[in-house]
């Protein structure tokens, strides 16, 4: 074989090599809600943004696969995994014993705790002093949980909403007294609002919480290229970059 024909030989191999490469990389849908600021949300031009979709990114470049991001309610987003509609999900979801049983978590990315925001005229130091009070949560979240178990499930104290935006505003207009959610979320909002002038308070009950990503019960590879790309993006130090940006401050360490 002459020289010049192995040299086509090989550069058809490599073509080959690389062309195969590309067409194994898995693109895998991943579900979002978009009304959950700093996590998730939409520009004016309905890009989708956050913290949670620049870690996505990271994880997917570290494990070899390909992200398309989803708009999806939150009311409909562990239906939209479990039917195959999506891949993944993501969406600052708190990992929970109940929610282990419909959906396998990959490692915990995000170290979190339930807050109490109130108006500016009530200061509280317990969920219990919330008593008799008008209470805002986002439906099935982990604050209507934490409100739940106090109060009772069927109170009619407890405001049920379909996403954060739509209880923040109800808070901020006076219709509720408090509303509960995700630390992150909540301190995102009092940061950019601060003529708003919200009290803030956590119950000494309030355990540490952590945010996993979601994939299909027994899914498996989906599961094992999550992992494997977040603990290269954390390895590498992506992950804090990403946390830098979006929290100012060093990541907290993990549980592994």
């Amino acid at each position: 074989m002459s020289l010049k024909t192995k040299a086509v030989f090989a550069a058809a191999f490599f073509s080959a090599a690389l062309a195969a490469g590309i067409a194994s990389a898995a693109t895998y849908t991943v579900g979002t809600g978009a009304t959950y600021r700093p996590f998730e949300y939409e520009t004016p031009n309905k890009e989708l943004v956050g913290f949670d979709v620049d870690l996505m990114k990271e994880i997917a470049k570290a494990g070899g696969f390909e992200v398309e991001f989803i708009n999806t309610p939150w009311d409909g987003i562990f239906a939209g995994l479990n039917n195959g509609d999506r891949d993944i999900v993501m969406s600052g979801i708190t990992i929970t014993e109940k929610r282990k049983e419909a959906v396998d978590f990959s490692h915990p990315y995000f170290l979190a705790h339930q807050l109490i925001l109130t108006n500016s005229n009530l200061k509280i130091t317990s969920l219990k002093d919330l008593k008799g009070k008008l209470i805002a949560v986002v439906n099935a979240s982990a604050g209507d949980i934490a409100a739940s178990q106090e109060f009772g499930k069927a109170s009619t104290n407890i405001r049920r909403f379909d996403n954060t935006p739509l209880a923040l505003e109800e808070l901020a207009n006076g219709g509720v007294d408090a509303m509960i959610g995700d630390v992150g979320v909540l301190q995102w909002y009092v940061k950019q609002n601060p003529e708003k002038k919200f009290n803030q308070c956590r119950d000494p009950g309030f355990a540490e919480q952590y945010f996993g990503i979601g994939v299909r019960k027994g899914n498996t590879k989906v599961l094992n290229d999550v992992n494997n790309g977040l603990e290269k993006a954390i390895s590498s130090g992506a992950y804090n970059k990403v946390y830098q940006k979006w929290f100012g401050t060093d990541a907290p360490k993990l549980p592994r």
